[in-house]
């Protein structure tokens, strides 16, 4: 390894050093554009690396194909889906407010990060294996927070996993009409009290 280049350790852990975090960083959010804009067999790794502005080279120290940093976009997506949920509710919520919140925050993060579908889509192509990941990993997610509400009777107490997917599966598709094709009139956040009210009627004890 040259000098100065930064160090890696394995695929899960990323780089070791701060410049190098920041370096994949920018390759990452520059992937982002490349694919949200042109799709995946019409992007290339040197446009991606223009709009890192990094240099060509510099690329294979982080991923080693086209293929690879598109995966680690589809899963980068995935956490900010969870992180961005996380911070947007309180552990002190009722359970209905938990839901209401984390849907506001996805909603949020949709709007600064339109980009998702159209990679999340794509996933179920290039690399199913993602595409399957994301939506099991986002519905056991909702499926925790469901059962911890029927734990305390705020919610029926046979919560199923088919209900954390209507859940998902509601939220994903107002994510893509109120984030993705919003409009200038939308009372985008009237929207996540709107689904609360679907849920209260549906699951509530």
């Amino acid at each position: 390894m040259g000098r100065g280049q930064p160090l890696q350790s394995d695929e899960n852990s990323g780089p070791v050093t701060e410049r190098g975090r920041r370096t994949r960083r920018k390759l990452l959010d520059a992937a982002k554009l490349e694919f949200g804009e042109k799709g995946f067999h019409d992007a290339s790794i040197s446009d991606i690396t223009r709009r890192a502005e990094v240099a060509l080279g510099t690329f294979y120290t982080y991923f080693e194909s086209k293929d690879e940093i598109f995966r680690a976009l589809v899963r980068d997506f995935s956490d900010g889906v969870k992180e961005a949920a996380a911070a947007g509710i309180s552990a002190s919520a009722t359970a209905l407010a938990i839901e209401r919140d984390a849907l506001a925050a996805f909603l949020s993060f949709a709007r600064e990060h339109k980009e998702i579908y159209r990679i999340i889509d794509e996933a179920e192509f290039v690399d199913p294996a993602s595409y399957r990941a994301h939506y099991e990993n986002t519905a056991q997610r909702i499926f925790e927070r469901l059962k911890a509400g029927g734990a305390t009777g705020e919610f029926r107490d046979d919560i199923t996993e088919a209900d954390a997917w209507a859940v998902m599966g509601m939220n994903v598709f107002l994510g893509l009409r109120y984030a993705v094709w919003a409009k200038d009139d939308d009372a985008i956040e009237d929207v996540p009290e709107r689904a609360m009210q679907i849920l209260k009627r549906g699951i509530t004890a």
